[in-house]
């Protein structure tokens, strides 16, 4: 047995990375949990990592740490200063919400799990699709969390590969089944929001608006939305293969029309 580090973007105190340890830590022959997670919440923070102020770890009981940073933060400062040892797994969350589609780009928790990936340690991100009026069912995320931390550590991911899981809002057993799937596509209307102060200073507010996604079956955003717990690949290599030839053949045309060859 291992470490596994648990990290999040809600906060060292957050009720979803709370149940996860206690699952992580009860479950035979995972490993030995450590949490390493903001002091704070920080969530869509996306890549963000600090650089120009000190980082401050606080040991707040055995095995679990604070930093004051972000979700990239904490495990970089975990793998390279807190753990005794490198850990066998990075799961981070489970996230107050769903990390579907394009949330990705935005989010401090699949952040955290690509900052494991990029260390060539197996990373895993948890989401609960829950919204903020409902009662959150972490328990069974926490047990969807153990299971695939255990075929992850028995079956290793490709290269560069994290993956983003998403569990629906309900009890274990109401769980239709499990399904892999692709990064849907997902849109915000009405998410900028205009204030002022009570000076009259203008501001704008980033958040909420109207959630729209494509309706093709196999993406993450429909698997969860049906009640199934989705589980999609996530590759580090952004690169477009498809299109590198392409591009090159199209540029060999430009360029030689351009200059009259």
């Amino acid at each position: 047995m291992g470490i596994i580090l648990l990290t999040n973007d809600d906060g060292v105190h957050a009720k979803g990375l709370n149940t996860l340890f206690k699952a992580i830590t009860e479950a035979d022959g995972l490993g030995e949990a450590y949490i390493v997670a903001p002091d704070r919440e920080r969530s869509a923070s996306g890549r963000s990592i600090t650089i120009h102020k000190p980082l401050k770890v606080v040991e707040m009981s055995e095995k679990v740490y604070s930093i004051s940073g972000t979700p990239t933060d904490s495990v970089v400062i975990g793998l390279s200063k807190v753990l005794p040892e490198l850990p066998a797994l990075v799961i981070s969350g489970i996230n107050h919400g769903p990390n579907l589609g394009d949330d990705i780009f935005y989010s401090g928790t699949v952040s955290a799990a690509m900052e494991g990936t990029l260390y060539d340690i197996p990373s895993i991100a948890m989401s609960l699709n829950m919204r903020n009026d409902e009662k959150p069912h972490f328990e069974t995320a926490a047990r969807v969390a153990s299971e695939i931390a255990a075929f992850v550590i028995k079956n290793p991911l490709p290269f560069d590969t994290l993956l983003n899981v998403n569990v629906p809002n309900t009890k274990y057993r109401d769980i239709k089944g499990w399904k892999f799937t692709r990064m849907g596509k997902r849109k915000y209307e009405g998410a900028i929001h205009d204030t002022k102060s009570p000076w009259g200073d203008r501001y704008y507010w980033i958040g909420g608006g109207t959630a729209t996604w494509d309706l093709n079956e196999d993406n993450d955003i429909n698997a969860v939305q049906d009640g199934y717990v989705s589980i999609t690949p996530i590759h580090l290599d952004l690169t477009n293969h498809d299109t590198l030839d392409f591009l090159a053949g199209q540029w060999s045309k430009w360029s030689s029309k351009k200059h009259g060859s």
